[in-house]
């Protein structure tokens, strides 16, 4: 099937929507993934044999939208998020986000908290930017980017590097969230795997605690790693958006 598209700035964002009742759930993809993933697609079943409504979709610069992946930032990633909630969709959402998805969901929650019914995060990386990537490199690392605007990373989750650009970091640092509270009451769900190797499973901790929720449940699997994308953990997750779907 096919994409749509809209239109955000000069770039196609992709999107697939399934139609349903509310509340419509919405999927955000990590850090160079795309919408066809094993958590978006499982969700996309789970919605689709339920008759609820569901919103995948690909940022600018990955997958089957436009634009170059190295020039897109947290805020323009975070644009395009919002363009296809207030496009795409109406009336109450579940958002699910997933490890970079995980903090621009948060960034779009806190935006539109009218309409937030949920909140699920999978091993969700608010500041990465900041804290796992800037803190973490090396002065090689960091001279690279401020000389070169951009350093390849070699990733386990691909055959290409990850491309992180110097501009990433420094315009992120406009949309931290864990050094303030994270104005959101909705019930939150956060599952994270206690093998992850990318982002540590106490980030889940530090949300729950930036949180001002007091509904939020964090599930950790005992030898989940960053994808959690097993049977069980995909059964997992569905679980949890079925749970927050019905509460009121």
């Amino acid at each position: 099937m096919n994409p749509k598209y809209l239109y955000v700035a000069d770039q196609k964002i992709a999107y697939h929507k399934t139609e349903g009742t509310g509340p419509t759930v919405v999927f955000l993809g990590g850090y160079m993934s795309d919408m066809e993933g094993s958590k978006a697609l499982a969700l996309e079943e789970y919605c689709r044999k339920n008759g609820q409504a569901f919103v995948r979709f690909d940022y600018s610069g990955h997958g089957s939208s436009s634009g170059e992946f190295v020039q897109g930032t947290i805020g323009v990633w975070k644009n395009d998020a919002l363009a296809v909630i207030d496009q795409v969709t109406e009336g109450p959402l579940v958002l699910v986000g997933s490890s970079m998805g995980g903090w621009i969901g948060l960034l779009v929650a806190t935006a539109r908290t009218e309409r937030i019914q949920g909140f699920v995060g999978i091993a969700a990386a608010p500041d990465f930017t900041r804290d796992l990537m800037w803190e973490g490199y090396d002065e090689d690392i960091r001279q690279t980017l401020m000389t070169d605007g951009v350093y390849y990373e070699p990733t386990e989750y691909g055959d290409e590097p990850y491309a992180v650009s110097y501009n990433l970091i420094t315009e992120a640092d406009q949309h931290l969230i864990l050094n303030r509270p994270i104005q959101l009451d909705c019930p939150v769900r956060l599952l994270h795997g206690q093998k992850d190797a990318d982002v540590p499973a106490h980030w889940s901790e530090r949300i729950c605690a930036a949180l001002t929720s007091n509904d939020v449940v964090i599930t950790y699997v005992k030898n989940g790693d960053h994808r959690l994308s097993s049977d069980a953990d995909l059964k997992r997750l569905c679980a949890a958006v079925k749970e927050l779907s019905v509460l009121s």
